[in-house]
């Protein structure tokens, strides 16, 4: 996860106490000051159940509830801090102080949200998780669903709006399979929300967000249907197609035949199509080909307004999600850092050869910096380590195309022409070539400091018609370094399509050293 501000925390837990599930997650505090996920407690209770009928909580589900959160308590008194937040259930019910006050008897002081607080939890796991600045942003639970719009990584504004999956599924629903006419009910229902919302989309192009199990859920089936190659849901895409032939399949089954489908969670397919007729609504009326999912939602959101300053933000999110694996993986960061200065002076000065755009620098930067990572692991096969740990682990900031090129850059540091396999259908056109041409650069700058020890300082380039020349000025001897490069020499020159040649020595000609500003 990010860089926080959190000094004192070394373990803090998180409540969340939703109309379809209870949850509790526990991060613990990295040396870095990030913290990452270590334990995930769950149950479904429904205490949306029946609620918008009767505007109560059943007492049965209140007893559930409460029993589930003295277990919490329990494992809660080993924490440094606990946040617990209510949300939808607890917001409506006319007997939900009676579980407010059980828990206070426990120990557990819980915050319930407002539709607006929710939103504003849902902005801030997106403004730190994704790399975008403007989003739409809707987090779909049980009982509610909060929409937001999120500009300059902040809440622009956004409400609770009565779509839960649960109560929408109660009220619209009965058949199950439902009917045409139950589907259109609920359809009706939706627009008569969000109408003004899908209208809005329209008009507005960033990229619309979902936050949510159900959410999650869809898109684990949808990539079960499709043979996903990355086991990762933060990030995915989610594209109207597939979203419409999910949901027609959805429809065509009772319950029972869904929780068998793959990917659908049991505990969700009684009320999964009521969340994916509110998806496919909206994409459809605001005219959007998907949606990107979000691994985080409000409890995140609730980690960070707790451990983060004012306003709440990760200064750069790509990055801090690099240095966190950087550090959880104990990679030798001052090799690291020589890599990354070579790695960019390299790229800046080799432009005219390779015509790589800025993100690309991006990715051979955090892969200059990852490239060892799989050391953890053991030396031997090392790359393949690394390569394992970044399909593991969602990398905020990052694309699933991105985190592919960059897990394919790791495996293929050390030699042979990179091939992505069934990875491939990730990428686009020209990623191939990209992919050779920062390997190329990868390559040549690990070699750079192969005895790591710092002595390339700089590098001065020449560009000619038929080779380029390297020189690199050296603090002492650099014979293991050249004699590293030059192992790499005729990859490099065949994907540059120049001959490389290489001089240690003082430099013989212009400014070569430190590499440019990037924008």
């Amino acid at each position: 996860m990010r860089r926080l501000i959190a000094s004192f925390v070394r373990r803090l837990g998180v409540v969340d106490i939703g109309s379809n599930t209870i949850r509790m997650v526990v991060y613990e505090r990295q040396a870095s000051g990030a913290f990452r996920l270590q334990d995930d407690l769950r149950q479904r209770v429904r205490l949306g159940a029946g609620l918008a009928r009767s505007g109560v909580i059943e007492a049965e589900r209140l007893a559930q509830a409460t029993a589930l959160l003295e277990r919490f308590a329990d494992y809660a008194a080993g924490l440094d801090v606990l946040e617990a937040i209510g949300t939808s259930a607890l917001r409506d019910a006319e007997n939900g102080r009676q579980l407010i006050d059980a828990a206070h008897r426990l120990g557990i002081e819980i915050r319930v949200l407002t539709g607006a607080e929710e939103a504003q939890l849902a902005v801030l796991a997106v403004a730190n998780g994704f790399d975008f600045d403007d989003a739409w942003v809707i987090d779909l639970g049980g009982g509610s669903a909060q929409v937001a719009r999120m500009e300059g990584r902040r809440l622009a504004d956004g409400d609770a709006y009565p779509l839960g999956a649960v109560r929408l599924t109660e009220a619209y629903l009965a058949g199950d399979p439902p009917p045409p006419a139950e589907v259109r009910a609920l359809e009706a229902a939706v627009a008569s929300q969000l109408a003004p919302l899908a209208a809005a989309m329209r008009a507005s192009p960033p990229p619309l967000v979902a936050i949510g199990g159900t959410v999650r859920n869809l898109a684990r089936a949808a990539q079960r249907r499709r043979r996903y190659p990355l086991g990762l849901l933060h990030g995915y895409r989610l594209t109207r197609d597939d979203l419409e032939a999910l949901t027609g399949e959805l429809l065509a089954r009772n319950a029972r035949q869904r929780a068998a489908m793959a990917g659908i969670h049991p505990d969700r397919a009684d009320v999964i199509v009521a969340g994916a007729l509110v998806f496919r609504w909206l994409l459809r009326h605001g005219r959007r080909d998907g949606l990107v999912v979000s691994g985080d939602g409000v409890r995140e959101g609730a980690l960070y307004r707790r451990v983060l300053l004012a306003p709440h933000l990760v200064a750069r999110v790509a990055e801090a999600s690099v240095e966190s694996l950087v550090v959880q993986h104990g990679v030798d960061r001052q090799h690291a850092a020589q890599v990354r200065r070579l790695a960019a002076a390299l790229f800046d000065r080799l432009e005219p050869l390779h015509g790589l755009g800025p993100r690309d620098a991006v990715l051979l930067d955090a892969a200059a910096a990852l490239y060892d990572v799989g050391l953890s692991v053991h030396f031997y096969r090392r790359h393949r380590h690394g390569a394992m740990l970044l399909r593991a682990a969602a990398l905020d900031g990052f694309s699933h195309r991105e985190q592919t090129l960059l897990m394919l850059l790791v495996r293929h540091h050390r030699k042979g022409d990179p091939k992505p396999g069934r990875f491939g259908v990730l990428l686009r056109d020209g990623d191939r070539q990209r992919l050779r041409r920062l390997v190329a650069l990868l390559r040549l700058a690990i070699a750079l400091d192969r005895s790591r020890r710092g002595r390339i300082r700089e590098l001065a380039v020449r560009i000619k018609k038929k080779s380029v020349v390297l020189e690199l000025p050296a603090i002492g001897d650099a014979s293991i370094e050249l004699w590293s490069a030059r192992q790499h020499a005729a990859y490099v020159s065949r994907v540059l399509g120049r001959r490389l040649k290489l001089k240690a020595g003082p430099a013989a000609f212009g400014d070569g050293g430190a590499p440019r500003p990037r924008p």
